[in-house]
């Protein structure tokens, strides 16, 4: 697992017990999707199967930091599982109430484990913090004559 290290590098990123609050509610999505995922007896192998299936989103970056940070953001935010449930009960299509607690379920882990949304400067630079650890600081020489 990679912590976060909440450094203030980005603007918009939370920190301290609002940060930690997030992560909670990460593990209640993350648990409760699961739960219910349970509740509605649906097959433990496909939950397996397709858990990690958003991470896919990190194709995004091959083409740029700001692509990736859209597609990863499109594939990770409760907005994209949320309509693919409404949906399904509009067409009376129950898998997709089935997928999108898988969805959800993922969501929920990676905000538990401190794993943000993106910025378009980095992939590292997430709404939870910077991810990673930094790289060192080049060092600066000075020649003196």
């Amino acid at each position: 697992m990679i912590e976060p290290t909440h450094e203030t590098s980005n603007p918009g990123a939370v920190s301290g017990g609002v940060a930690s609050l997030v992560r909670a509610e990460g593990a209640a999505l993350f648990v409760g999707a699961s739960l219910f995922y349970l509740i509605a007896d649906a097959p433990w192998e496909l939950y397996a199967i397709l858990f990690f299936a958003p991470d896919l989103g990190f194709l995004g970056y091959l083409a740029g930091p700001r692509i990736g940070a859209i597609v990863y953001n499109a594939l990770h935010t409760t907005v994209a599982p949320l309509a693919l449930a409404i949906g399904g009960i509009l067409v009376l299509w129950p898998m997709a109430g089935t997928l999108a607690l898988i969805w959800f379920a993922h969501i929920g882990f990676d905000r538990m484990l401190g794993y943000g949304l993106k910025y378009g400067s980095s992939f590292h630079d997430t709404h939870l913090g910077r991810i990673g650890k930094r790289k060192p600081a080049a060092a600066v020489t000075s020649e003196v004559n």
